[in-house]
């Protein structure tokens, strides 16, 4: 089983970038917000975040598991000045040892995630970003807040690789992760 955990700042493209990736190797994409925007139908941020993580952990387990060959894409926004986020990161490594697990981290500048967070097929999938006002507040905030970007060989892993996605398509930051980790496509 492989699994790959893309990771960067909101509206960074880790579902667009994990969508294509799915098109090309046919492993699942799993991004963050099916299990947010479920969960946020029902409850606030603070009463829901122990059930959007028990859910997320059910479903990687299931998969870990899984008797039949299935992969995964997971999307993420770690930062790293949190431990609670270090924390987690281990604990998904936990689930899938035994697994390859690639790390794919993506970096644009805060004008080009400002410029995507109000792309169409974000909003179309992602329904607690339609009040674009809101969401661009709220990862501007973020940036003084936390560090969603790695600092030079801060990422411990040994498959680990940053694309600069600002410049390039969805497709191409996919293709260039196949090629590094010589993962196998459809």
């Amino acid at each position: 089983m492989d699994l790959v955990i893309l990771f960067g700042p909101q509206a960074v493209g880790k579902m667009t970038v994990g969508e294509e990736l799915q098109k090309l190797t046919g492993l699942t994409l799993f991004h963050n917000h099916m299990t947010i925007d479920l969960v946020l139908k029902f409850f606030t941020w603070d009463e829901g975040q122990d059930l959007i993580h028990t859910f997320r952990d059910e479903i990687m387990k299931k998969m870990a598991s899984s008797k039949t060959k299935k992969e995964m894409i997971f999307t993420y926004v770690w930062a790293f000045n949190e431990d609670a986020d270090w924390k987690y990161i281990e604990h998904v490594c936990e689930i899938f040892n035994g697994h390859n697990i690639y790390f794919v981290e993506l970096n644009t500048d805060v004008e080009t995630r400002l410029k995507r967070n109000s792309s169409e097929n974000r909003l179309e999938k992602k329904w607690t970003k339609r009040d674009v006002d809101w969401s661009n507040d709220e990862l501007l905030k973020s940036l003084d807040k936390y560090r969603l970007i790695s600092k030079d060989e801060e990422i411990p892993y040994k498959n680990y690789l940053r694309i600069d996605n600002t410049n390039i398509s969805a497709n191409e930051a996919a293709n260039i992760i196949v090629n590094c980790f010589d993962l196998d496509t459809k």
